[in-house]
């Protein structure tokens, strides 16, 4: 039911980038405008043909879910470790589909692929006050890594 995205489920990410985006539009909509997607067609087809970018897709008779992924390489830093990162840019699960551990096979099977490309770990970002993400990521084991914080001018 988890696979690599394939352009033909562009339609169905489509649906569930502007759920997410809603989401976001109501926790921050200082930040984020509202009713539009963080990609567009076009962008998703490249998106879908770089391999440094999985989309996983959870597919029930339609796309119930996604995971993007950005694969992140720090070499030769004067500071930093040779590390090898999977960066999920975003996790959205169908508003109809939550609660039947989509969100959680979806996380599962990104954590297993950065595994079996040796990575040496999987970061995200999550916003405040998104507390349904946020606990879902505590539940899975994630930890704090860093806090970016902000004062409104």
């Amino acid at each position: 039911m988890i696979r690599r995205a394939e352009n033909r489920d562009i339609p169905g990410i489509m649906v569930l980038l502007l759920q997410v985006l809603t989401v976001h539009h109501n926790i921050r909509p200082d930040y984020f405008k509202p009713n539009c997607r963080k990609y567009t067609e076009d962008e998703l087809k490249e998106i879908i043909a770089d391999n440094t970018r999985p989309i996983f897709v959870y597919d029930d008779n339609g796309v119930k879910g996604y995971c993007f992924c950005i694969l992140q390489e720090t070499k030769d830093s004067n500071t930093l470790r040779d590390m090898k990162t999977l960066y999920i840019d975003d996790l959205c699960v169908d508003e109809n589909a939550r609660g039947q551990r989509v969100g959680k096979q979806l996380y599962d099977y990104t954590k297993d692929y950065a595994k079996q490309i040796g990575c040496d770990n999987l970061t995200l970002n999550v916003w405040e006050g998104n507390d349904s993400a946020r606990a879902f990521y505590d539940r899975q084991g994630l930890k704090p890594l860093k806090t970016t914080m902000e004062v409104k001018l």
